[in-house]
């Protein structure tokens, strides 16, 4: 057995019932539902979120970073249990009022490409049912999953990827070289290198970089690409106007974006939880207000948002859950 699929476990969505209030008062955990019971009962989505874990940390393993992101999936749920919902608008769902949970898919041993494998099947129905799906990770190896995802979902619908782009908000550029194996610090190499294969250029932006955590190597590769990218210390509240540009610039004639965060970009004292913790790294709020960029950006362009994910949730150092709870903001922003 190399990776283990979890259905929708509803034992992990608890929280507290507001039932004193008199107008609604619904919480995350009162919301969420099952997608497999909908994809039984052969049901379609209007792009109505949809949640996919991932548990695995074997690629933070082999990057040499410190284990435990495995614990993510479920750290994440926890967090968002407890969360005030808010009904739907950016997304521009029907049922604005519904969320889904897909199950997690788990990492077992070092098999970390099963896991992927099984991960991007299980993202494609999300997709092919018109969810709009959220990743729950698990190391950044699941940016490769997700990207695998899609495209098998791309070639069920019959359309092409040339104009995706791909948005990172990362401390890394995580393009180093998988000739050896993956890891989670190759996924955007392997997406680099597969969109080649097919004659698509790679459309890559990484907000956040931590100049003294990426090789000149790295940094070689990234001019080769023409990739976009924005050091920490050029990433605060101060510089949103500058940021702005350059995701203008960098969306200008794109059609679909897929976003994905590792929050190690964010400064260690808020975010410890994570695999490699970032002694500056950005702000929160200066994350927050960019989601809402983003968000501002693509609807000016009439670019599609086809999915989301969040990496390097490491419960294991989480200090009084600060990490989640954060994550979990972070998410709910997204679709809010």
């Amino acid at each position: 057995m190399t990776a283990i699929y979890f259905p929708f476990a509803p034992e992990l969505w608890l929280g507290r019932c507001d039932t004193e209030e008199s107008m609604p008062a619904p919480r995350w955990h009162q919301q969420v539902k099952d997608f497999n019971g909908l994809i039984d009962r052969k049901e379609r989505l209007d792009n109505v979120p949809v949640m996919l874990g991932f548990s695995c940390d074997e690629g933070v393993k082999r990057n040499k970073g410190r284990a435990g992101a495995s614990g993510g999936p479920d750290s994440l749920r926890k967090a968002l249990s407890g969360l005030s919902w808010q009904p739907i608008r950016y997304l521009g769902a029907d049922a604005s009022e519904e969320i889904y949970d897909a199950g997690t898919v788990s990492c077992v041993g070092e098999h970390m490409e099963s896991a992927q494998e099984l991960y991007a099947d299980k993202l494609q129905a999300i997709i092919t049912a018109g969810g709009f799906p959220i990743g729950l990770g698990g190391g950044h190896e699941i940016a490769w999953a997700s990207y695998q995802g899609l495209d098998l979902a791309a070639q069920k619908q019959g359309r092409n990827l040339d104009n995706l782009a791909v948005l990172n908000i990362d401390a890394h550029l995580d393009l180093r070289n998988p000739k050896e194996r993956g890891s989670s610090g190759t996924p955007f190499r392997q997406i680099a290198e597969f969109r080649q294969s097919q004659n698509q250029h790679f459309h890559y932006c990484c907000l956040g970089v931590n100049p003294t955590a990426n090789t000149r190597a790295l940094f070689d590769y990234a001019a080769e690409q023409d990739v976009y990218w924005r050091a920490d210390v050029d990433c605060t509240e101060l510089d949103l106007p500058a940021v702005e540009a350059t995701l203008r610039d960098f969306l200008a004639d794109k059609d679909e974006l897929y976003l994905t965060l590792c929050l190690d970009v964010i400064s260690a004292a808020y975010a410890p939880g994570v695999s490699a913790p970032s002694a500056l790294g950005v702000s929160p709020n200066f994350v927050l207000r960019l989601i809402h960029l983003i968000r501002q950006v693509c609807e000016d362009l009439r670019i599609k948002l086809v999915m989301v994910d969040v990496a390097e949730m490491n419960p294991e150092f989480d200090v009084d859950g600060r990490t989640a709870k954060l994550a979990a903001r972070l998410i709910q922003s997204v679709i809010e």
